[in-house]
């Protein structure tokens, strides 16, 4: 008897390691939740954990919590006025409001982390034990020619490097993790005036994944990091949107700057 199921990949069967539960126990990466895990780890190592199913060394959690500060709120940026814009319209979908701050994660806002990780693996693999500054030149001018901005240098705001680069990069030597990253990020740093004809200076977005690769954290989770402290951060706002709104304010400032350039 033939089925009428399409089947898209590999597997029929769904898997996870990350947590299973019965009657009397909820398990977590294979550690009883209410025994081992409630009361008696921070949530940032949770976040690890659940990542990347083993708790994080004390190095690894004190730059991972630090990255999780340092990018959880920037001001009145596009991804908080989205979330106040959509409270104020809909103040009982506080979950809508969250939403809509997170759905502008991408290449310019927030994003960034991850693209610039990408990079730096890049380099790092192209450089071996060799020349990182070489094979930062050679990364950064392939991106250039595929029509790839550099990601995770430049501010508008900071145009000497962003105060929160030194600040993390501060609490990586601290922490005694793999500073390699680090090297990396400000080996693009010194080749970008060559290659892209611009003094572009470390950012937050480039600071994030030069010091978490040097941990335990992968790759392809950077993206959740700023995710994750961005959500914070949104709470927070829609908690002082509630009691002293400013989605319509908002709203009637880009209606008054609008320019109508249609037809009349």
């Amino acid at each position: 008897m033939s089925s009428n199921i399409n089947k898209i990949g590999k597997s029929t069967v769904p898997r996870t390691a990350i947590s299973t539960s019965d009657e009397h126990s909820i398990t977590v990466r294979g550690q009883d939740l209410c025994r081992d895990l409630i009361g008696r780890i921070s949530f940032t190592d949770y976040f690890s954990l659940l990542v990347t199913g083993q708790r994080p060394t004390k190095g690894d959690a004190m730059v991972l919590d630090a990255t999780l500060v340092a990018i959880a709120e920037h001001g009145m940026v596009p991804s908080v006025q989205a979330s106040r814009m959509t409270y104020a319209a809909a103040p009982d979908a506080l979950q809508g409001a969250v939403a809509a701050g997170v759905l502008g994660c991408g290449s310019v806002i927030l994003g960034a982390s991850e693209t610039a990780g990408q990079l730096f693996a890049e380099v790092h693999a192209g450089a071996g034990t060799g020349d990182l500054e070489a094979a930062a030149a050679k990364v950064v001018r392939r991106w250039r020619e595929m029509g790839r901005p550099v990601p995770g240098y430049g501010h508008p705001l900071h145009k000497d490097r962003d105060p929160r680069v030194a600040a993390l990069f501060r609490v990586a030597k601290e922490a005694g993790t793999s500073l390699r990253f680090v090297e990396i990020a400000e080996a693009v740093e010194r080749v970008i005036p060559e290659v892209v004809g611009k003094d572009l200076r470390l950012n937050v977005s480039a600071a994030i994944p030069a010091v978490l690769l040097g941990t335990n954290f992968p790759l392809r989770a950077l993206r959740g990091v700023p995710i994750l402290a961005r959500t914070a951060s949104l709470i927070a706002h829609l908690t002082e949107e509630a009691v002293t709104p400013s989605g319509f304010a908002l709203s009637y400032q880009a209606t008054r700057e609008l320019i109508y350039e249609g037809d009349k």
